[in-house]
């Protein structure tokens, strides 16, 4: 006798999903140095704007040390031109001081002797007090003028990478300024992951990464750091046309491994696949 099939117990469907284990979770992100980002801007000439760049030292994507010089102001030749000029000036008062101070020696005694007027030996100590005063006034301006000098080179004030080029040769820097630098020493991943899985990330589990265009082979490794208490429209967006532009998501904050950090610290903004729970 044939006999027909029986449905699957109630029982052995509960003990197939308890056995199925629960998928990971991926989403995509980008790279971006963990430190600080500083945005680098031009001084402020005498006339309120700022000097255009007569030339840049360094390309997006350049290690630099603090100290280093990234980029020169087309006003740095005047304001040598204007140093030079007055250290000559100070030098020529220099000059003059000593010379002023015996004459006025030579009058003094004279003037005791009664060989000199009293009115004579007043009006050449008025000189040698105006000498003096031009001497330091000659003095703070000259440290004006260095002041000047050294802010027509831009240089880094960190360690780190140069992250983007906001003026180029020849231009003058807006408000954006002259270009971005990153604490580039230690790298993180700001993941966005979709509000329906948020629930399912936990800080300090294990994250893999990897390229979404090929920027890196292989993977990365890195460690929730934190989750943010916000529910925002997704920012980055992926390569695939059917993606959904306006999806709710989460921001999660992955911080990478130190070997990872090696191969990836000149690739800030690259796109990458963050996978949750992978060890």
């Amino acid at each position: 006798m044939l006999r027909r099939p029986q449905p699957p117990t109630p029982v052995a469907d509960a003990e197939q999903l308890a056995t199925r284990q629960p998928e990971s979770v991926a989403a995509l992100g980008s790279l971006r140095p963990a430190g600080e980002v500083r945005r680098l801007a031009a001084p402020v000439s005498g006339f309120g704007g700022s000097p255009r760049v007569s030339s840049l030292l360094v390309k997006e994507g350049d290690p630099v040390s603090k100290g280093q010089v990234l980029a020169v102001f087309d006003n740095r030749p005047k304001i040598e031109a204007d140093l030079a000029s007055f250290n000559e000036k100070i030098r020529s008062t220099e000059i003059e001081i000593p010379l002023k101070k015996k004459e006025v020696a030579r009058i003094a005694q004279a003037a005791r002797q009664g060989a000199a007027k009293v009115v004579l030996l007043e009006e050449k100590q008025n000189e040698l007090t105006m000498l003096e005063r031009k001497k330091v006034e000659l003095i703070a301006e000259r440290r004006k003028l260095e002041a000047d000098l050294n802010d027509s080179e831009l240089r880094s004030p960190i360690d780190g990478t140069v992250l983007k080029l906001r003026a180029r040769v020849g231009e003058r820097p807006g408000a954006e300024g002259v270009m971005e630098v990153g604490a580039s020493q230690s790298m993180e991943a700001l993941i966005e992951v979709y509000e329906s899985d948020i629930n399912r990330i936990k800080a300090g589990e294990p994250v893999t990464l990897i390229s979404e265009n090929g920027g890196f082979e292989g993977e990365l490794r890195g460690t929730v750091e934190r989750i943010s208490p916000q529910v925002r429209q997704r920012q980055v967006l992926s390569t695939d046309p059917t993606g959904d532009a306006d999806a709710r998501i989460v921001e999660v904050l992955v911080r990478l491994d130190p070997g990872s950090t090696q191969r990836v610290s000149r690739l800030s903004g690259l796109k990458v696949i963050a996978r949750f729970g992978s060890s």
